[in-house]
């Protein structure tokens, strides 16, 4: 979570559906554990699949008990939101812990104007995807921060809050709709695995959440993240780091936030395992 300046406009209906979009920062430059800069900086795929519409039943209505699985989304609409900026477009996923007791504690805090934050989604432990803000809207979740060549990353991103201290492992059902929901995602946005991120990532040294105990490469096993699967030369770490798409922070900074995600627990000066 990541309180942002806010913007005077009252809360929009949620929409079931959108029409799939390209144009504007949706053009995307494409970059590219024992986890090597090499392997991550050589390379990547283009933006994933083909585009589809979503089915109108997707979301549920306000705050309903169903628990049946990824498909029950429940609209919790957040006041906190406003338009994303200069025709701005989601080309990246941002992924949050919430570190909050509960679930249910989170989302008021996301659905609260005194604290001026909110996300687009947020995933209970148990798999359940309260939508608090509709995609076409800017969310309040990144703050400062930078990658690549976005620097309004609330413009240009979806915000997904995941119900998680940051201590503990994530909860399965918790990750079966994490990636259905991302799937979802992409058939409306083009959003290549390259820009599917921690917060950590794009404000290294500020934020660290998804945090240690995420599991990036689960994640990646369906394309929806990136992890190295072949070997790759050195580089230079900072080439490196640019590269891949570091551009807040120090290079300090930007590994302890690559390390975070692909090297946890690992300290210390850079060495030929980072290269």
């Amino acid at each position: 979570m990541e309180p942002s300046t806010p913007i005077a406009h009252p809360g929009a209906p949620l929409r079931s559906g959108v029409e799939p979009t390209v144009g504007g920062n949706a053009v995307l430059q494409r970059n590219g554990h024992d986890a090597t800069l090499a392997r991550i900086a050589s390379g990547g795929k283009g933006p994933g699949e083909g585009f589809g519409v979503l089915d109108r039943d997707r979301v549920r209505g306000h705050d309903g008990e169903n628990k049946g699985g990824p498909m029950d989304i429940i609209a919790h609409p957040s006041p906190n939101h406003g338009l994303r900026r200069d025709a701005a477009v989601p080309s990246m996923i941002i992924l949050h812990y919430t570190a909050m007791a509960t679930a249910e504690a989170a989302r008021d805090r996301l659905c609260d104007p005194a604290f001026e934050v909110s996300a687009h989604y947020l995933i209970v432990e148990d798999g359940r995807i309260w939508q608090l803000v509709d995609e076409e809207r800017r969310a309040w979740h990144a703050g400062a921060g930078a990658w690549m060549d976005v620097r309004d990353v609330n413009s240009a991103s979806i915000g997904i809050e995941l119900a998680n201290d940051g201590a503990s492992p994530f909860a399965a059902p918790l990750m079966d709709s994490l990636a259905w929901l991302i799937d979802d995602v992409r058939t409306r946005w083009v959003i290549p695995k390259q820009r599917i991120l921690g917060h950590s990532d794009i404000a290294p040294g500020r934020k660290i959440d998804p945090g240690p105990r995420f599991d990036w490469r689960r994640l990646s096993i369906g394309g929806r993240a990136i992890w190295p699967d072949m070997l790759g030369e050195s580089v230079d770490l900072e080439e490196g780091l640019h590269r891949i798409g570091y551009r807040a922070g120090s290079v300090e900074q930007q590994l302890a936030a690559f390390r975070l995600r692909f090297r946890p627990g690992v300290h210390g000066p850079a060495t030929e395992t980072d290269r």
